[in-house]
């Protein structure tokens, strides 16, 4: 073989390579510029929270030319009360609604996928339906039936329907986990004289650690920005969250609240961040592990 076919040879093999990488340095560029898109609001935001209010719209740059820390003092204390009572009442709701939607979600996923009753198949149908109706078609009976009950300006009404499975996306999800684990589990306990609720609390239950994590994960992200249903029942300020108390915030101060409002919105992140940060491998794993079969 000569030397000039060799080197054509060659050339004909780095030309794909080279394609290769042309496309792969496009797309991480186009996936950087994406990103940067995503990411800016979040960034204008947080330095905003350190500029005086009155620069702000007048200088909506990211590079701050004036530095101050007069909104996170003056936001704190805006409501008449510390903001840290707004962050304890989130947490809350936040804790109690993962409470309930473990609770529930899980005694109602085990009976779907593992106990043998009438119209079962019916009852699960009717679960994945709820999923795909829109939360406001339930949001006027809903406040009746609690307004009779006398439970409005209390968190009852945030927390009695995660304790009653209404969250049918958890259902669904923890179906799904309980339907990869073998039947022979189950048939061991009954073996051994095992119920059908002591079969759930000591085989089932130990092995569905994935899928309780992502919903705990999901449950406390969800709950803590939800502002919709608590701006419907909390009627106190002393029992506002987190995202009902910064409406408030803009409401009462109007334009001079803006930078008090982008401090308070990036204290009340912080937690969220936090605590996405700390259960991210786990998110990953128990969506992964979910998906198996």
């Amino acid at each position: 073989m000569t030397t000039a076919t060799i080197d054509s040879t060659r050339s004909a093999c780095r030309a794909p390579a080279r394609r290769r990488s042309t496309r792969d340095l496009l797309k991480h560029l186009g996936l950087g510029v994406f990103v940067l898109l995503m990411v800016y609001p979040l960034v204008w935001m947080a330095v905003s929270a350190f500029k005086p209010s009155h620069l702000i719209l007048t200088q909506p740059g990211i590079v701050p030319q004036d530095l101050t820390f007069d909104n996170f003092v003056e936001g704190w204390n805006a409501l008449n009360r510390p903001f840290s009572v707004f962050l304890v009442n989130s947490l809350l709701v936040s804790v109690g609604s993962i409470v309930g939607n473990l609770f529930s979600c899980a005694l109602t996923a085990y009976a779907l996928a593992r106990l043998e009753f009438r119209m079962r198949n019916v009852y699960l149908g009717i679960t994945l339906v709820s999923v795909m109706l829109p939360m406001h078609v339930l949001v006027i009976p809903q406040y009746l039936f609690f307004s009779q009950l006398g439970m409005v300006n209390t968190y009852f009404p945030l927390l009695i329907p995660k304790f009653l499975a209404t969250d049918a996306f958890f259902v669904y999800l923890m179906v799904q986990f309980i339907r990869t684990i073998p039947r022979d589990l189950d048939r061991a306990a009954w073996i051994d004289g095992s119920g059908p609720f002591r079969t759930f609390w000591y085989v089932i239950l130990p092995l569905m650690r994935p899928a309780l994590v992502t919903t705990t994960i999901f449950t406390f992200i969800w709950t803590w920005n939800d502002f919709f249903v608590p701006l419907i029942y909390l009627t106190s300020p002393k029992m506002f969250t987190v995202s009902v108390a910064l409406s408030s915030m803009v409401d009462s101060q109007s334009q001079d609240g803006v930078g008090m409002l982008f401090a308070m919105s990036l204290v009340s992140l912080l937690p969220v961040l936090a605590f996405f940060a700390f259960a991210q491998k786990h998110l990953i794993r128990g969506i992964a592990t979910t998906g198996l079969k």
